[in-house]
């Protein structure tokens, strides 16, 4: 009896907290959620606290487990780069503002969206006389390549640097399959189209890495170029560091003018004091970028007061899918229904169509695309590339009247292929499971994952493949002004950076977010107007609540993984994959 009520008590008491650990999870994200109009305060003599070491979404999330802590049970409030570019613009006017200090010791986003970070820290010191500081212990590439715009660069005495390259590492899963017995049945079109090879091959093929090898050779002459220029070096001098990798410690950064000193954070903190005139023993007015926002006042914004003119950004970030899609997917339902609006809106005088992506189903982005060309007909479209807009990313963008990309901007990608999974001989020879069926017509189960595919089958959906590819590029041609014959011999699936794409005339302007707005007031005819954010999303506890269970789970994966969620979501990511794909090589993340 003892036992048993031993157990009773057990289970009483786990269901007890699990219910409390879950209103602790509720209350702190709601909390933040509730919080979001909440005003803060920006006191005189301060200092924007700039960190970036959480994922940057083009546009502020409003998921409330975007960035939960798991660990502490809280939730970490980040703001997207749309937000992170106009702080810091309203920053240089900012009487309250002293200056910036970047804490960069970790650095979380990918280079198209630091390069547009960077020249906005790059107005900031131009337009103004405020000081940029930097400091880090660790000085990645990614936090030096922004840090190399700083008045002064500070490094810790036992940090170090990493100026190398940048190159990527890419997962290939055709042993695993062939251990389980599990077939890829890929069908595409393209020399270029590497998108599969991950589950044909055990390494890049040669036209995979003849192409891969050119757009991060171009990525990273533009990135050393930038950083040169900020540091008064020449790009043979920082070739020859990385190469030599002779600034690995934070001695050698210094005496090769890296970096300007190496101070412990502490006499960082006194070093900023003495720019604000302050006693040793007073605090410094810290704001974040996140608090900042919400600060009142502010400089006036372009577009504050009686001004009804408006210019719509459309925020298109994620894997392209069918019907309106996850919170980080660009469904097609959802995204079209933005452009519509924004279309049919007489207020709206132009639209910005903010594309991250590497694509995805090919009849989505297609769907995607007509709307584009409906809008294109009655107002400017200007189409604005973030780190990746390749393959389906393309494929929407391609209507613009304009393209903007930033020159380390991956893009291209134009081809479509499909993949077929056959899991007969793992069903039958892992787990003794075979199938058995009647069907009305030959290709009744076409499909079907427990068969493979016939040699008419795969003609069939070859012929399809094709069709498609030709849509493709008569797409690209007709936007672009080229000849199909153009367009193909530089498609076939390969991958460019926005600098070899403006050459090329798949982009027509090098540039960020910033540059594709002012272009379309231009277009427009526009001096004042507002800035008007698509698809309109849900309130934030409406979402909290629709996502309690499933979306929860998804950040618990992601937490739980750490950096090798990236390869948990490429296999995700094949097993949704519906129909002809337009998609882009691998996940290409690059150091």
């Amino acid at each position: 009896m003892k036992q048993f009520f031993k157990f009773i008590f057990a289970s009483m008491f786990g269901v007890f907290f699990a219910i409390l650990l879950l209103i602790l999870v509720f209350v702190g994200i709601a909390s933040v959620a509730v919080d979001g109009g909440k005003e803060v305060s920006v006191k005189t003599n301060s200092v924007l606290h700039i960190k970036l070491d959480y994922p940057i979404l083009d546009r502020s999330p409003a998921d409330p487990f975007q960035n939960f802590d798991f660990q502490k049970l809280s939730p970490d409030k980040s703001i997207g780069l749309n937000e992170i570019l106009k702080n810091i613009n309203n920053a240089k006017a900012d009487d309250k503002i002293k200056g910036l200090y970047l804490d960069l010791t970790s650095v979380a986003a990918g280079y198209a969206t630091l390069k547009e970070i960077r020249n906005a820290l790059v107005s900031f010191g131009e337009d103004s006389s405020k000081f940029i500081v930097a400091y880090s212990e660790i000085m990645s590439q990614k936090a030096y390549f922004l840090a190399s715009v700083a008045d002064e660069i500070y490094l810790n005495p036992q940090g170090y640097m990493q100026l190398m390259g940048i190159g990527t590492s890419i997962p290939f899963f055709k042993g695993m399959l062939d251990k389980l017995d599990v077939e890829a049945q890929i069908i595409r079109h393209g020399k270029f189209k590497s998108a599969v090879e991950p589950f044909i091959l055990e390494k890049m093929s040669d036209a995979s890495k003849e192409q891969t090898e050119k757009f991060i050779f171009s990525i990273w002459d533009n990135i050393v170029a930038d950083i040169a220029s900020s540091r008064g070096k020449t790009v043979d001098e920082l070739n020859l560091i990385a190469d030599s990798l002779l600034a690995d410690n934070a001695e050698e950064a210094l005496k090769l003018n890296l970096v300007d000193k190496l101070y412990f954070k502490d006499e960082v903190m006194t070093i900023l004091k003495e720019k604000l005139n302050l006693e040793e023993d007073k605090k410094i007015n810290f704001v974040s970028l996140a608090k900042y926002g919400k600060g009142k006042p502010q400089p006036k914004e372009k577009g504050k007061g009686l001004i009804r003119d408006r210019i719509a950004v459309i925020y298109a970030q994620g894997g392209i899918v069918m019907g309106e899609g996850e919170a980080d997917e660009i469904g097609s339902e959802k995204i079209s229904k933005a452009i519509r609006k924004a279309r049919k809106d007489d207020k709206v005088k132009a639209i910005v169509l903010r594309v991250n992506s590497g694509g995805g189903s090919a009849l989505a982005s297609d769907i995607i695309l007509r709307e584009m060309e409906l809008a294109k007909e009655i107002k400017p479209v200007i189409a604005s590339m973030g780190d990746v807009a390749a393959s389906g990313g393309y494929y929407i963008s391609c209507m613009a009247d304009t393209i903007v990309a930033s020159n380390v901007t991956i893009t291209g990608s134009i081809g479509v292929l499909g993949v077929l999974m056959n899991a007969q001989d793992f069903l039958k020879n892992k787990l003794g499971i075979t199938f058995d069926g009647v069907k009305s017509n030959p290709h009744s189960d076409l499909g079907d994952p427990t068969r493979p595919l016939s040699a008419f089958e795969k003609k069939a959906i070859q012929k399809e493949i094709v069709r498609i590819y030709d849509v493709f590029i008569s797409h690209v041609a007709a936007g672009r002004g080229l000849t199909e014959a153009q367009v193909d011999s530089i498609g076939q699936g390969r991958v460019w950076s926005g600098a070899d794409a403006l050459e090329l005339g798949l982009v027509d302007v090098i540039g960020g977010l910033d540059k594709a707005i002012e272009i379309a007031a231009e277009l427009a005819g526009l001096e004042d107007y507002k800035i008007r954010e698509l698809p309109v999303r849900k309130d934030p506890v409406e979402q909290l609540i629709s996502q309690l269970t499933g979306e929860a789970e998804t950040r618990l994966i992601q937490y739980k993984l750490g950096d090798n969620y990236k390869y948990y979501k490429q296999l995700e990511m094949l097993a949704k994959m519906q129909g002809i794909q337009a998609i882009v090589p691998y996940d290409l993340n690059l150091n």
